[in-house]
């Protein structure tokens, strides 16, 4: 066996590099290789030159019925339903979030609802003693609640503890950046610690039929640190989003082997710890009893749950040489986009005016079908006229100027049909049942009309 040699390894993506440089070749980020102890080279089984040979493994075919696994529900309809409908056992969950937006106050509420609920919860936390964490349940109202707590980083002692007796249904990890294996030199939270550790949790997890939940810091760009292999390696993502000036949290999640992707739950911070929100599309709503220029509703789908949330824009005159583009929960390249389609194919000159586009209540939008009710936005604080507050817009739009189709039209209909809305504006194309939805709904094809006819409301003539 070769004599195992030092290799620096890029702590954003993973690659590893024979020598220490500045920048990494790989993802280019700076400043990012750590030294760790590489292991030796050793041969593969089943080479001419391998003294020993793998084993056949006996295939299967694709036929055949496979039990549904059953789910551990946690009694938390928002998170069940961003889980895909609880818990599977053996499953590993990875859940990443900024410092203080309620990460750990959720996994402890969890926790609790599971145990009470007769299954055994494990909570070891890397960040805070054992103390902190009684406070933190005291303040909850769950100090009696039958959940295991310890305060370790050793791996080793971790699954000893795990081995020991019955598996538990559901193991806590706070966080996975402070875990720390014996048989590895480097400091925790780098690419190798990460690696070990992980691996080592979602194999006893496999094995012993408990679900585990992996805390995992993010970066300055809302990502959670360390390699992806970490992402690829659990079964589920979920990512605890909000805005600190803002009471909501929204779990969404990025991945899901056993559910649906892009789903989200939502939460709303109290003095009691994190509240479930069975109406989200209220709290997203800004005052509709006195409606003002630069507010539109949209009316979007997330996962597959229909919410309508409030877009606002402003634009005004700039005094500056290149105008000021600033975007709140949504994409700033979707908006500089839908500026030049504005400017290119509706004639709306924005050139010399700054433009600022919010998402209210600190939702974050990714879905292309927000591109009218953004359109509508902005030519209503251009022209300085108010939109109908009973009305909603969804549509997405192309560097032609053409209204794209947008999917679950009737779901978005109906929830903005629930909420008391009267009519909608709506891409041209995409059919709907007429008799499922009341709404009073207009279609249109080509932006420039609808710019047209928005701008004329402040000369009265719409």
């Amino acid at each position: 066996m070769a004599r195992a040699s030092n290799q620096y390894v890029c702590q954003d993506c993973g690659a590893a590099h024979s020598r220490w440089v500045g920048k990494c070749t790989a993802c280019e980020a700076w400043n990012s290789l750590v030294e760790e102890a590489g292991a030796a080279a050793f041969t593969p089984p089943g080479t001419p030159n391998s003294a020993r040979k793998g084993n056949v493994i006996e295939l299967e075919s694709l036929a055949g019925s496979t039990e549904e696994m059953p789910r551990m529900i946690a009694r938390m309809p928002e998170l069940d339903r961003v889980t895909g409908g609880g818990f599977v056992p053996g499953s590993a969950i990875l859940i990443g979030g900024e410092p203080g937006i309620g990460k750990s106050t959720l996994l402890l509420q969890v926790a609790s609802a599971l145990a009470e609920t007769g299954r055994t919860a494990m909570y070891f936390s890397g960040e805070e003693a054992t103390a902190q964490i009684r406070l933190r349940a005291q303040r909850l109202g769950l100090e009696k609640a039958p959940v295991a707590i310890a305060a370790e980083t050793n791996l080793g002692n971790i699954l000893a503890t795990l081995r020991k007796g019955k598996a538990p249904d559901l193991v806590i990890i706070d966080s996975v950046q402070t875990l720390w294996s014996d048989g590895l030199d480097s400091a925790p939270g780098t690419v190798s610690q990460l690696r070990a550790t992980t691996q080592s949790l979602i194999r006893f997890a496999k094995s012993k039929g408990s679900a585990i939940l992996l805390v995992g810091h993010v970066t300055k760009d809302g990502q959670i640190a360390g390699p992806k292999v970490i992402e690829h390696m659990v079964d589920t993502v979920l990512y605890f989003e909000g805005d600190r000036g803002h009471p909501f949290r929204i779990l969404r999640s990025i991945k899901n082997r056993f559910g649906p992707t892009d789903e989200i739950g939502v939460f709303e911070m109290a003095e009691k710890g994190l509240v479930e929100v069975e109406n989200p599309s209220e709290l997203f709503l800004g005052d509709r009893d006195n409606p003002s220029p630069g507010a539109a509703v949209f009316a979007g789908i997330e996962g597959t749950r229909p919410i309508l949330v409030e877009i606002q824009a402003l634009v005004a005159p700039s005094s500056l040489g290149t105008p000021r583009r600033a975007v709140i929960g949504w994409e700033p390249n979707r908006l500089s986009m839908l500026l030049a389609v504005l400017e290119a194919r509706a004639g709306l000159a924005l050139g010399a005016h700054d433009v600022y586009l919010n998402v209210a209540g600190g939702l974050k939008i990714t879905e292309p079908a927000a591109d009218l009710a953004a359109a509508a936005a902005l030519v209503s604080s251009f022209s300085g006229c108010a939109l109908p507050s009973d009305r909603v817009y969804f549509g997405e739009i192309s560097l032609s100027g053409a209204i794209r189709a947008s999917a679950h039209m009737v779901s978005r209909l109906k929830e903005a049909q629930k909420l008391g809305f009267k009519s909608a504006v709506i891409p041209n194309r995409g059919e709907y049942e007429n008799d499922a939805v009341t709404l009073a709904t207009e279609r249109i094809g080509e932006l420039k009309p609808f710019v047209v006819k928005c701008a004329g409301c402040a000369e009265g003539k719409d």
